[in-house]
């Protein structure tokens, strides 16, 4: 889930590298896959549930910290890339209804692209002048429309209401912490900002394990934020992903998935 445009000349040369995304696309995909595979092929006797409590729980934080960070840095159109990513769980929407669950529900793919809707939107509501003078009910209302929106779409994405919160509570804090200042008080202010999306990350889970996974993979991201972004290496040409291989993945791993729980063998 990638952004496909880059920022303009002027937002380039304030924006943190990018380059970890390279190699988180690797990390979100094998995770995820590990998650997928334990959760949907291993036989309960073989006890694998531990996979999924733990390195399964870097998938999900990780895809949302990439999306945010390309919402806010790497692409002209969140909402053009939001679009991109629900039509990605459009197509897996299909393989992964046939996993074993209670209910309908629809895949992470529509958790992520709501969320940076989202998060996008409330950032505009909030840079939008002139709002209050001319109607200053208007953008306490709009506000709660939105949460009403977040309360009834949660239960019925993957990860719920917390999973939505997620990318907007990113992208608050990574549009903090990738802000150089020296006064100790502006200091505050972006460790401040980091507290939301740690408090989520660790509400997302049941277990202490997947707990702590989901909110070092959160850590992490907002380090990287902080500065250290820009001492991760770039991924050599040659171990890039490749483009059609990281939109396909998703709803292909599913379909395969789908295929071994209900072929005829």
């Amino acid at each position: 889930m990638c952004a496909s445009s880059s920022a303009s000349t002027s937002q380039a040369t304030l924006r943190p590298s990018s380059a970890w995304t390279a190699w988180g696309q690797w990390i979100a995909l094998i995770t995820m896959t590990v998650d997928h595979v334990t959760r949907y092929l291993f036989p309960g006797s073989w006890d694998m549930g531990w996979a999924s409590s733990s390195i399964g729980r870097i998938a999900f934080p990780l895809f949302a910290g990439m999306v945010a960070w390309h919402g806010l840095f790497n692409t002209r159109s969140p909402f053009g890339y939001a679009k991109r990513i629900l039509i990605i769980g459009l197509i897996a929407q299909l393989p992964y209804m046939t996993m074993p669950r209670d209910g309908f529900q629809l895949n992470i793919c529509f958790t992520l692209a709501l969320g940076l809707f989202w998060g996008t939107w409330l950032r505009d509501l909030a840079q939008r002048t002139g709002v209050d003078r001319e109607a200053p009910l208007q953008r306490p209302l709009l506000l709660g429309a939105s949460l009403l929106a977040w309360w009834l779409l949660g239960p019925w994405l993957e990860y719920g209401h917390y999973g939505l919160l997620l990318i907007p509570f990113y992208m608050f804090a990574l549009q903090a912490l990738t802000q150089r200042t020296d006064s100790f008080q502006e200091h505050l202010l972006m460790v401040a900002a980091s507290v939301p999306v740690l408090l989520v990350a660790g509400l997302m889970n049941s277990s202490d394990m997947a707990k702590s996974f989901t909110v070092a993979t959160t850590l992490l991201i907002l380090l990287l934020a902080a500065g250290a972004a820009g001492r991760v290496p770039h991924i050599s040409p040659g171990a890039r992903m490749p483009r059609k291989v990281w939109l396909a993945w998703y709803p292909a791993h599913f379909a395969v998935i789908a295929l071994l729980l209900h072929g005829p063998w």
